[in-house]
Parts: structure tokens; C-alpha cells; sequence
């Protein structure tokens, strides 16, 4: 049986993970996956679904039958081991570095560019 102030607890702690690897500022746990996006596996966002039925269920006492306990703290610690791994230090430095090669390719290019108007002009 799933006890809805456990579920709320659990939830409230994965949205404080969330907000402190990724910035998201919501109070719910579907729109804190859909900002996150492509940066978690698909795989939790499908754990996020079970939790999130297994919330509206947990409303009713006759539905709380139905939603699996097991399967819903399973989906909890996949997402919670899943976004402790996460490292913001990494994820920033990987950033500036993507921003840092795009500009340097696009520099190169251009300085490719150059020299071949400069052949083409007669200039070198």
C-alpha cells in the first residue's frame, strides 16, 4: 500500500536534487522532467510517469490499491542515484568547452576562407 505523505516526502527530496544539479525551480515533478529534458535518460522519465500515476492514485483509498509500492521506490532510487551521479562542475566545464570548439572551428574556417580569396586575388 503507498502512503501519499511518503510519496510527497520522496518527491519533494527528488526536486531538491533537481534544483540543485540542474536549476529547476518547480513544484511539480512532471514539469521539473520536462524542463530537465535530454539531459537524464528516457528511462527516467518513465520512472517519473510511475511516480506521478502512482501520486494520483494514492488520492483514493480504493485506487491505492492498485499502483505497485515496490515499483514506485524502485523509481525513486533510480532517479535519486541517477541524479546524484550528476556533477555540475563537469557539466559547466563541458559547456564552455562545446561554446570554446565551435568558435575556434568557425575561426579556422574563416581564416581558410581568407587565405583562399587571398590566393584567388592574387594577393599570396
Amino acid at each position: 500500500m503507498i502512503d501519499v505523505v511518503k510519496i510527497d516526502r520522496d518527491t519533494e527530496q527528488l526536486l531538491a536534487l533537481a534544483r540543485k544539479k540542474f536549476g529547476v525551480r518547480t513544484r511539480s515533478l512532471d514539469k521539473a522532467m520536462r524542463k530537465i529534458g535530454r539531459r537524464v535518460p528516457s528511462r527516467l522519465h518513465d520512472q517519473a510517469k510511475v511516480i506521478s500515476e502512482a501520486r494520483a492514485l494514492a488520492g483514493h483509498p480504493k485506487l491505492m490499491l492498485q499502483a505497485d509500492s515496490q515499483a514506485v521506490q524502485k523509481a525513486f532510487d533510480e532517479i535519486t542515484a541517477h541524479l546524484k551521479t550528476i556533477d555540475v562542475t563537469d557539466r559547466r566545464k563541458g559547456a564552455v568547452l562545446d561554446v570554446l570548439g565551435s568558435i575556434s572551428l568557425n575561426l579556422i574556417g574563416l581564416f581558410l576562407l581568407l587565405v583562399a580569396f587571398l590566393l584567388w586575388k592574387g594577393y599570396l
